[in-house]
């Protein structure tokens, strides 16, 4: 088939010579890169725990990268109208996304519908912070430990109520995780968004809740429920007064959010190594790390290949839990 340019024995030179300069052109046009502001798109509402995540690390990435980054929220649907949007934008690094444990590990088991695909549609850029969550009760409610906790649910089946932030959120999957675990009959009562929940846990509508720290913490250390345990491996370091659940009754509980930032499939390797680079930058400074831990976010950087280890080995674990508890949003 001939081309429009055949490179032929006579044309070597000439064909070598193209081939050097449209290298040259592309390498010159990833060098500039960024030469405007980025946006990116955080699916979930202004205000949340997602959002002040961003906030906290994007304002230093842009010192990094030269242009600032612009937070652009775009909730709905759990995080997948966000994510469906990033994923359809074009591939140049100025439209990313600010992706968690739900937007790309539960929902593609959540959602019967979803109309992107969370390895296929999307290239990983950075992880950025593991997410702890808390197991919390009403202040009245008559346990002091999980290991009480427990004993409580299994001479109560079915009158201990967990709220969560909604179907198929962490919150609520940490609860079915914990009721298998545990083999106890707890009941979940399902919310608009962890506020909600919050709200009826104060109230004592429902008995406890495991919810992300960036929510829960606050609430603990201002006297309006109790903390019980961290669902980390280990004791999470803003709060190590606080045991594990594993190591407080429930050996081999562990559950973590996580966020991270992604890009659409098929942008150039060179701006996502920029960025990754800007980004954990970000994470080694003392006041963004510190401003993390005190939200209760862990500040873990990492590589594009190790964020994409992450998420398929979260993805496993998730949809597992998701299947089992039966759990289905239309």
């Amino acid at each position: 088939m001939s081309s429009a340019f055949p490179c032929r024995p006579a044309r070597r030179l000439a064909c070598a010579l193209f081939a050097a300069l449209a290298l040259m052109l592309a390498q010159a046009a990833r060098a500039e890169y960024p030469d405007q502001p980025v946006r990116l798109v955080v699916p979930f509402p202004a205000g949340g725990g997602a959002d002040t995540l961003a906030r906290i690390i994007m304002p230093k990435v842009g010192q990094h990268l030269g242009k600032p980054i612009v937070i652009d929220n775009r909730p709905g649907a759990g995080g997948n109208v966000g994510s469906e949007l990033v994923a359809r934008a074009a591939p140049d690094g100025y439209t990313l996304l600010y992706g968690t444990n739900g937007t790309l590990a539960i929902n593609a088991t959540l959602y019967g519908n979803l109309r992107f695909d969370p390895v296929k549609d999307f290239a990983p850029v950075s992880p950025m912070t593991l997410i702890a969550a808390m197991l919390v009760v009403h202040l009245d409610f008559p346990v002091q430990t999980v290991a009480e906790l427990i004993r409580y649910a299994k001479a109560h089946p079915g009158k201990v109520n967990f709220g969560s932030a909604g179907n198929g959120t962490t919150s609520h999957l940490a609860g079915e995780l914990f009721k298998t675990m545990a083999d106890v009959d707890i009941v979940h009562i399902p919310y608009r968004g962890g506020a909600q929940a919050a709200t009826d846990l104060i109230g004592g509508q429902v008995q406890m809740m495991i919810e992300v720290m960036p929510n829960a913490y606050p609430l603990v250390r201002g006297g309006k429920v109790r903390g019980l345990a961290v669902t980390t491996a280990r004791r999470f370091p803003a709060a190590p007064e606080y045991p594990t659940i594993d190591e407080s009754g429930l050996p081999g509980f562990e559950v973590s959010a996580w966020d991270g930032v992604l890009a659409p499939a098929g942008t150039p390797p060179a701006i996502v190594d920029r960025l990754n680079a800007a980004i954990r930058r970000a994470l080694d400074d003392p006041e963004v790390r510190e401003a993390l831990l005190a939200h209760g976010a862990l500040p873990v950087p990492g590589t594009p290949e190790e964020f994409a280890r992450r998420i398929a080995e979260s993805s496993r674990k998730w949809s597992k839990v998701v299947r089992e508890s039966g759990a289905k949003v239309d």
